[in-house]
């Protein structure tokens, strides 16, 4: 039972983990300018899940009651061009008077806003059905 407990419990993390990329992506729609040189370049998670092996070594694993969940892999930098806007009194403008603004769709993230959270209350859902399940269990042993 604890091991379906872990994994609804690293869905959550991982979905927690992917709305704070999503809100990092929102904050910076606008910045022309980071630490690093250049213009804000929009972020992406990427998941894996635990343990080692391809499917046939997860389906064992979940066949031996071992769930493996999942994990955070990395965060990737989009690799889509900067969005070049002509602004010439910008401080941030190059000599043509054109500025590079992140390469962030506004409603693309709200979109991946919108399936974070639902995958999240996926996992919440399945982690209260692990829960009524296991109280039921024991009433059945009483």
């Amino acid at each position: 039972m604890a091991d379906l407990f872990s994994v609804s419990a690293s869905g959550m993390e991982a979905q927690r983990f992917r709305m704070n990329i999503i809100a990092s992506n929102l904050a910076n729609v606008e910045t022309t300018r980071t630490e690093s040189g250049g213009a804000y370049r929009r972020k992406d998670i990427v998941f894996a899940a635990q343990g080692e092996g391809g499917f046939g070594s997860f389906l064992r694993q979940a066949m031996d009651g071992a769930a493996p969940g999942v994990k955070i892999a990395g965060v990737i930098e989009d690799a889509r061009p900067l969005k070049n806007v002509y602004e010439p009194a910008h401080p941030d403008a190059n000599p043509e008077g054109y500025v590079a603004f992140p390469n962030i769709n506004v409603a693309e993230e709200m979109v991946n806003m919108i399936a974070a959270s639902r995958s999240y209350e996926a996992n919440v859902a399945a982690f209260k059905a692990t829960r009524e399940m296991a109280l039921q269990a024991l009433d059945l042993g009483q």
